[in-house]
């Protein structure tokens, strides 16, 4: 029985197999080997962006709720000092508001009482973020 040449295993076929994988005449492996691995860094770099961004979005979301609960505390803040102003609960409306505003994680920055049973109050949450702390101002008087 005699083999005859089978396709694909002549020396031409040897010769073509050895070009595509030696070096090119640059220094750097034939194709795109230079490339190698960048899609891996600029995967990662895009995951960094979007990290750092969703951190940035979550402080300013932290700062957004520490605000509201500023301004809510100096609301009831306001209202029962009005209320002690009018006569309608006992004690000094500004040490009445500072109890109140302690209740809910807040101090008393200031406490002023004007003309016609007005009370403005201003507080500042005992909480913090990296942005600072989070202040509320709020006045309350009688019905109109």
């Amino acid at each position: 029985m005699t083999r005859g040449k089978e396709p694909g295993t002549g020396s031409r076929d040897r010769t073509v197999l050895s070009r595509r994988h030696a070096p090119d005449q640059t220094g750097g492996a034939a194709g795109t080997n230079r490339e190698r691995g960048s899609g891996t860094v600029l995967a990662a770099g895009l995951a960094l962006v979007v990290m750092m961004a969703m951190a940035l979005m979550l402080l300013l979301a932290q700062s957004a709720v520490l605000a509201s609960r500023a301004a809510s505390a100096a609301d009831l803040a306001a209202l029962a000092a009005a209320d002690a102003l009018r006569g309608l609960a006992a004690g000094e409306p500004c040490t009445v508001a500072a109890e109140v505003a302690a209740r809910h994680g807040a101090a008393l920055v200031g406490c002023t009482e004007g003309a016609g049973q007005i009370v403005e109050v201003r507080t500042e949450l005992v909480e913090r973020t990296v942005f600072g702390a989070a202040h509320g101002r709020s006045r309350a008087g009688p019905p109109p």
